[in-house]
């Protein structure tokens, strides 16, 4: 039985020790190359807004070509693939940002565009604080006759007493 015993544990040593090995390799790997990516990323891109509903994604790189070479044009929908009306531009390098920011206020089929740096989203930052400024604490007497909602209880089915309202 203590054989049997000592058996498990060296195995389950073994077991903590690779579980342990692999956790280190991924958080060496994957998050920080992927968080920094993204920044750097953000750092070469800019918003649009007002852009037209009909525009194409080929209009926009020419519009902003002027600026330096454009990576990728986004153009957000709606769940129904309608244009939102704004879009994010990726250019190759971080000078065209500040090139592109010059094209604030210019026009873009008939709309004065709005150009701005692409802020970094940063997770947890909209949470608020709670469910808005509504119910509070919901046992609260309150209102009328001190009971919830301002009604006296009912009781069960019909033809307990009478309660005109």
């Amino acid at each position: 039985m203590k054989q049997k015993l000592k058996e498990l544990e060296q195995e389950a040593a073994k077991l903590r020790s690779t579980q342990q090995g692999a956790a280190a390799e991924e958080a060496e790997e994957e998050p920080a190359g992927e968080a920094s990516g993204k920044e750097e990323a953000d750092t070469r891109s800019v918003f649009v807004n007002n852009v037209d509903w009909g525009a194409t994604p080929e209009e926009l790189q020419q519009h902003f070509a002027t600026c330096g070479t454009v990576n990728r044009v986004t153009i957000l929908t709606d769940k129904f693939g309608q244009p939102k009306g704004f879009a994010y531009i990726e250019f190759l390098e971080a000078d065209a940002v500040d090139n592109a920011i010059m094209l604030d206020n210019s026009e873009l089929r008939g709309r004065q565009i709005k150009v701005m740096r692409k802020r970094t989203n940063v997770p947890g930052l909209k949470r608020g604080r709670g469910r808005g400024r509504g119910r509070g604490f919901y046992g609260a007497p309150r209102g009328r006759g001190g009971y919830y909602g301002g009604y006296a209880p009912r009781g069960r089915g019909r033809g307990r007493g009478y309660a005109p309202y």
